[in-house]
This record gives C-alpha cells, sequence and structure tokens, in this order.
C-alpha cells in the first residue's frame, strides 16, 4: 500500500511536462485524479492510457485565468470520487526578454497564468478543504525565484509573489487542516520555452533545456513524496534542479 492510495488529487496544466508525468505517477501509484488543460485532445489521451492500466482518471477542460474554470475541477473531483484530497497547480507560461522590452501582453499572461490561476484555484479548493477538515496545496514554481537572472524579471516575480502567498497561507492555517508544498524545478525537459517569442532566446533556452533538463517524472516523484506524508507532516519546500546547473 502507498501513502498515496485513495487519494483524490487534481492536477492542472495536466496535458504535458510535469502535469502529465504527475498525473502518470500518482495514478500508478493509487491516487485518483481530475486533469485541467487546455488542450483536451492531449487530456484524453492521457486519461486513456492510466485508465488503461488500471488506474482512476477524469478530465475537465481548464483555462486557469477562468475562476469558473478551476471550480469545475474541483467539483468534478468531489462528484466524481467524493472529495478532493490535493490541489497541484501547475500550469504555467514563461516568456523570457528585458525589461526595457516593453512586452506587456507577456507580462499579463505570465501574471494572469502563473499568479492570478493559482489564486483561482486556492478560491476554488480552499472551502472545500476547510469543509472536509484536511487539504493539500501542491505549488510549482520554479528556481528562477531563486536565482534571479537577467530577461527573467517578470517571470521570476510572478513565481516569488506564490512563494510568498503560499507562506502566508502556511501561517494563516497552522490548525492542522491545510498543508502546503511549494516545488522549485530548475531546468526540466518539457514544452515550457516553446513559446517564447524572440527565436533566438527560445533557441537557447531550448539547447540550455536539452543538454541540462532532467525528466518531468523527477519533479512527479517529488510531488508524490510530498503528498504521501502523514496528514501531521508538511513537506514546505522542495527544490530540485539538474546537478550540473549553475
Amino acid at each position: 500500500m502507498s501513502g498515496l492510495d485513495g487519494k483524490v488529487v487534481a492536477i492542472t496544466g495536466a496535458s504535458s511536462g510535469i502535469g502529465a508525468a504527475t498525473a502518470a505517477e500518482l495514478a500508478e501509484r493509487g491516487a485518483a485524479v481530475v486533469l485541467g488543460a487546455r488542450r483536451t485532445d492531449r487530456l484524453e489521451e492521457l486519461v486513456t492510457r492510466i485508465r488503461a492500466a488500471g488506474g482512476r482518471a477524469e478530465m475537465v477542460a481548464v483555462d486557469v485565468t477562468r475562476r469558473a474554470d478551476l471550480e469545475d475541477l474541483v467539483a468534478a473531483a468531489v462528484h466524481g470520487f467524493g472529495r478532493l484530497d490535493v490541489l497541484v497547480s501547475n500550469a504555467g507560461v514563461a516568456r523570457i526578454a528585458p525589461m526595457q522590452a516593453l512586452d506587456l501582453d507577456d507580462w499579463d499572461a505570465m501574471i494572469d497564468v502563473n499568479l492570478r490561476g493559482v489564486l483561482h484555484g486556492i478560491a476554488a479548493a480552499l472551502p472545500v478543504f476547510r469543509d472536509q477538515g484536511r487539504g493539500h496545496f501542491v505549488t510549482t514554481i520554479s528556481t528562477s525565484g531563486l536565482k534571479i537572472v537577467p530577461t527573467q524579471a517578470v517571470y521570476a516575480g510572478t513565481k516569488n509573489a506564490v512563494r510568498t502567498l503560499l507562506e502566508a497561507l502556511r501561517q494563516e492555517s497552522t490548525d492542522g487542516v491545510l498543508r502546503t508544498t511549494s516545488i522549485s524545478p530548475g531546468f526540466v525537459r518539457t514544452e515550457l520555452v516553446d513559446y517564447i517569442d524572440d527565436s533566438e532566446q527560445r533557441g537557447q533556452a531550448q539547447q540550455a533545456m536539452a543538454a541540462l533538463g532532467i525528466g518531468p517524472d523527477a519533479v512527479a516523484r517529488a510531488i508524490a513524496f510530498a503528498i504521501e506524508q502523514p496528514d501531521d507532516v508538511e513537506i514546505g519546500d522542495i527544490t530540485l534542479r539538474p546537478t550540473r546547473q549553475g
């Protein structure tokens, strides 16, 4: 028996990368997973694979910038499996450019997905967790918020804003009902940098990720470790990166 057996976990950004790997890992260990993302064709394929392997999985079309979509995700877990034990807020976007480029649309996108999307998840799940008397927020952040570098100011800013709000939520929730875990990965082989507009910067980021990146399954195992702890144990922060990353 795994510490994950029977848990109900909702995951945003579940159509690829860390989200998809986490869904597969948790389902294999016995959790029921409710997957949310915009690319529903990929979600359907993932749900089919999980079910074919004997796991339990449902899916919901989710754009984390929409409050109602997060409410639907949480409701799907509660209605389908009777409760929600964990919300993994994994959806995120990265846009890399110097501040002087004034890419306001990219700034807005990162704020809307990386920060507001997490808040929407908290707002949807927190009342359920309180009513149940138990719940766990696991959120993917980034080492970009730990080591500040040029061209990542706004991206790192959104990630550190999430880090701050999760710590405040933790301090507000020391009655034993809530657990919060911040996961800060370094270079991970995902599609995150594939949408950088500047072709030169995109190429450099892709090369670095290909050369240094660890697999998303490594992050999935870290998330599983945090979730499977007893209810009175909170893994507050996990930082994992390639051993060769500076």
